[in-house]
């Protein structure tokens, strides 16, 4: 009896152990993959503030360097959460959105909804028609490589405006878009890794606080 007792305890030990064990390893591998998010994040954050301005760069050839884009401070990060216009009016907070998207596989709304920024500032005539059949093909249509979520209707309304194409071509598609990333991507944005580490002021050191 005493022996199965002994047993029993020592079989609990090992299991606790074990236990112990398995939320150390659970808990540094969630460590690092926040790690990876967080470097994954800066890489692509990198990536889309050099191709989000291209004329910049063109002017800084002169000079033979690529220009420079800083990290937003903490109070400007925190600006984005007042309204989801504050962070598409920002350079930094438009490039993280758009890398967010990316990583959560939907970043054809951003890139749908720049489109039509772009294409409602179209002054030439034979330039508005072409970019709305490229806007045309490249979102809407069945099938498009980047084809956005809208309903039929609108697709047709769409389809039959391109032929004789208006600055107001894409106006309901794009507010419906917008709709979509105002109530479901950008709540998540606000709530991911990275939109919470840029938020997070530097600590003061004493040697700092020093001088």
């Amino acid at each position: 009896m005493q022996s199965a007792l002994f047993l029993a305890v020592q079989h609990g030990g090992r299991m606790e152990r074990g236990s112990r064990r398995r939320s150390e390893a659970e808990e540094a591998e969630k460590g690092r993959m926040k790690r990876t998010i967080i470097k994954d994040w800066k890489t692509r954050l990198s990536y889309f503030l050099q191709n989000s301005s291209n004329s910049n760069k063109r002017k800084s050839k002169k000079a033979g360097k690529h220009r420079n884009y800083f990290r937003p401070s903490p109070e400007e990060a925190q600006l984005w959460s007042e309204a989801f216009d504050e962070l598409l009016a920002n350079k930094y907070g438009l490039a993280a959105f758009r890398a967010f998207l990316k990583s959560e596989f939907c970043e054809e709304n951003i890139e749908f909804w720049l489109a039509c920024e772009d294409f409602k500032k179209t002054k030439s005539p034979q330039k508005l028609t072409s970019k709305a059949k490229k806007i045309y093909n490249d979102f809407i249509e069945k099938e498009a490589p980047k084809e956005i979520n809208i309903d039929f209707q609108t697709k047709n309304m769409i389809a039959q405006n391109i032929q004789e194409a208006t600055h107001t071509c894409f106006s309901a598609a794009q507010k419906r878009v917008y709709s979509l990333m105002e109530n479901n991507s950008y709540p998540r944005f606000l709530e991911s890794e990275f939109y919470q580490e840029l938020c997070k002021k530097t600590p003061i050191t004493r040697a700092a606080q020093g001088t």
